[in-house]
């Protein structure tokens, strides 16, 4: 069969197994008057924030604060971050319902052992207090990134780059983490919510849905790096993990665990080499 060919079958079976969707997405801002410092009053964005309740089947699993860009998706990045399906292709429907804040998943044979997963749960340092349920730190044992990606000073550039100039809802408005997904400079996802935990769990879910690999690509966030950072992009199989902020101890300790290439304090032409070195490529360097 031609690669091509292979790529559309690929392809098709990938939709045929797509879950079906609402499409809910709310406004990411609205405006308040506010009073300056001169005493004048000025329309001023806010960044929007909502209780989304996320019930698997029926079982009330978790409550998340929301933007509410993009709903679906963080729900289903949500449950495959937490490792509690294997699958896009477990999930048959995800409806989204503002009027009530709640998003309904039903599966096609439900979740393996929930309740002892939902018993053992950690509460993280991300914003808004997320939760990892089971022990995903067993999990990482069996993570392996790809040891041929690379990654060129030219290329963090030109992707740093593309981020400066982004219309985001942070410009507007202040008050959110943004992530992105890129090949290359290419920019594939941008996600902003309340919580950087949130934002990169609408790009896994995005990932799933679009049958997209982690093993080329370049995550960036403007949250630090802490464990659950690192544990989330590796669980990806992205090699690469970006960030305008600093990282923690434990998001270290991870990052060396399981290999990946972790930079921190990059704007502009400004970078922090932290985890990974044999990925990177400086300018001038044989690859």
């Amino acid at each position: 069969m031609p690669p091509h060919s292979e790529a559309l079958r690929q392809s098709a079976v990938h939709d045929m197994h797509r879950p079906a969707l609402t499409d809910a997405a709310r406004p990411a801002t609205i405006e308040i008057p506010a009073i300056n410092e001169r005493g004048e009053t000025v329309p001023t964005a806010i960044a929007g924030e909502h209780p989304l309740t996320v019930y698997l089947d029926k079982r009330e699993l978790v409550t998340l604060m929301t933007l509410g860009g993009a709903p679906e998706a963080l729900v289903i990045g949500y449950l495959r971050n937490q490792r509690l399906l294997p699958s896009i292709e477990d999930i048959l429907s995800v409806q989204v319902d503002w009027d009530v804040n709640a998003a309904a998943v039903t599966t096609r044979a439900g979740v393996a052992d929930l309740d002892a997963r939902m018993a053992t749960k950690t509460v993280t340092t991300g914003c808004g207090q997320g939760t990892v349920f089971g022990d995903l730190m067993d999990d990482i044992e069996r993570i392996r990134l790809p040891e041929d990606a690379r990654l060129t000073e030219s290329t963090l550039y030109a992707m740093l780059d593309v981020v400066r100039k982004h219309e985001t809802i942070y410009k507007q408005a202040g008050a959110v983490h943004g992530c992105a997904l890129f090949r290359g400079d290419e920019l594939l996802y941008f996600v902003e919510d309340v919580g950087r935990h949130n934002a990169v769990d609408a790009i896994a879910g995005h990932m799933w849905l679009d049958g997209v690999e982690g093993g080329d690509k370049i995550f960036y966030t403007t949250g630090r790096l802490t464990s659950e950072m690192v544990i989330k992009a590796a669980q990806m199989g992205i090699p690469f993990l970006v960030s305008r902020s600093g990282l923690t101890k434990m998001g270290y300790d991870i990052a060396q665990q399981v290999g990946i290439t972790m930079i921190g304090r990059s704007q502009g032409r400004h970078y922090l080499l932290l985890t990974g070195m044999q990925r990177f490529v400086r300018d001038g360097e044989g690859a």
